[in-house]
């Protein structure tokens, strides 16, 4: 079911919405209309169409056409404009009148003022309650106060979160008295640079990159290159930094060309993911693990930071001894002698076996870091630094 979302502006007495012709950007041109609401309505043909205004909106001029019927309830309608109080049962006849006059289901619905956080949140929860799981939605904002654009945005992305309510477009009909023509703008690619920023936010929490592959497909990313990039997200958070890096290098050369194809969402998004994950260019396994054991420390993901922080300092071993970094055998003789030489390595041996074995460590000043979170921060941040530049 697709709904149309419509925002009535203030009204005033004598006022009315000015005829204009308005423009689509395939060039569909609808002549002469006054609300573009109504344009809307003969363009997108959706199922349902709700009607929000405050009880001062131009309802009564919205409603003055074809009315016959109802002239005692418009002309207390206008009144009430008028006075800045018009109510839902004022409303109830005309939402019934344009139900029947447009074919598709009408409702009218008061709204706040949303002058404060009291009055935009419940914009938010009328919408909510009037939209259902997975709806289709388009939204028009041409006719509201001037803020109402902004609280639709965050309704829009908040209605995405909690009922998965799609998106579809975003109007705005743009009109200047020095247009002959009102122009009508798309602006669902704000809901676009939303996800963008919503996905860096859930990457630098978690270190979860799989969250961009869809963002990228609808960029021009082939959906082979988005499952590569979710299968080096999978192969990293399962600790495979040797597995990830290998997909990485497959993928963003592809990222890299898309970028500069000039395609201008991913363009602005572009620097801060390849800044994220520049860590697959590290010269050894060794260092790679050891820019990751940083990174997951400043996410305060203890376990995955402290565990690629030892494999970084064994591959680094097993490196310089010429050996290869992903034989067992070899491993294991350079973590032997990284045990047998530094007691720092040693000491850390301990923070690593309390997280992973989730058990009390036998040593008492390691028990005692990890019982405070900004000691164990800072313990770690410590030891990575003393560790990393020994075998650097």
């Amino acid at each position: 079911m697709t709904t149309l979302i419509s925002f009535l502006g203030g009204g005033k007495q004598g006022g009315s919405y000015r005829t204009t012709d308005y423009k689509f950007s395939d060039g569909t041109l609808y002549k002469d209309k006054r609300y573009f609401g109504m344009v809307l309505t003969e363009e997108v043909k959706p199922d349902r169409l709700i009607l929000l205004g405050t009880s001062g909106s131009m309802w009564d001029v919205f409603f003055e056409a074809g009315l016959d019927d109802y002239q005692n309830e418009w002309e207390e309608l206008t009144n009430a404009v008028q006075k800045d109080a018009v109510t839902i049962a004022q409303l109830q006849p005309f939402a019934q009148f344009l139900t029947d006059k447009l074919g598709l289901s009408v409702t009218c619905q008061l709204i706040d003022y949303a002058k404060d956080t009291v009055g935009q949140v419940s914009i938010l929860k009328k919408l909510d309650e009037l939209l259902t799981q997975d709806e289709q939605v388009v939204m028009d904002v041409t006719h509201g106060f001037r803020h109402l654009p902004l609280i639709a945005l965050v309704a829009a992305r908040y209605l995405q979160v909690t009922k998965n309510v799609h998106i579809q477009h975003i109007y705005y009909g743009f009109h200047s008295n020095e247009l002959k023509v009102s122009e009508v703008l798309e602006l669902r690619g704000l809901l676009d640079m939303l996800d963008w920023v919503s996905a860096l936010e859930t990457f630098d929490k978690d270190g979860d990159y799989a969250v961009f592959a869809p963002l990228l497909v609808n960029v021009g990313l082939d959906q082979t290159s988005a499952d590569e990039l979710e299968r080096a997200s999978y192969l990293e958070r399962l600790l495979n930094a040797s597995g990830a890096s290998a997909k990485l290098k497959q993928v963003m050369p592809k990222l890299d060309k898309l970028h500069k194809a000039d395609s201008p969402l991913f363009s602005l998004f572009y620097e801060p993911l390849a800044n994220r994950l520049s860590w697959y260019k590290k010269s050894s396994l060794g260092l790679q693990e050891q820019d990751l054991a940083e990174k997951y420390l400043k996410r305060k993901d203890y376990v995955r930071a402290v565990v690629y922080a030892m494999e970084g300092l064994i591959s680094r071993e097993t490196d310089l001894n010429g050996d290869d970094v992903h034989d067992f055998k070899d491993r294991k003789e350079a973590y032997d002698h990284l045990i047998d030489s530094k007691d720092k390595f040693k000491d850390f041996k301990e923070f690593r076996n309390a997280m992973v074995h989730g058990t009390a460590s036998g040593k008492d000043k390691v028990r005692q870091i990890m019982k405070d979170p900004s000691r164990l921060h800072a313990s770690l941040k410590d030891s990575f630094k003393q560790l990393f530049k020994d075998l650097s």
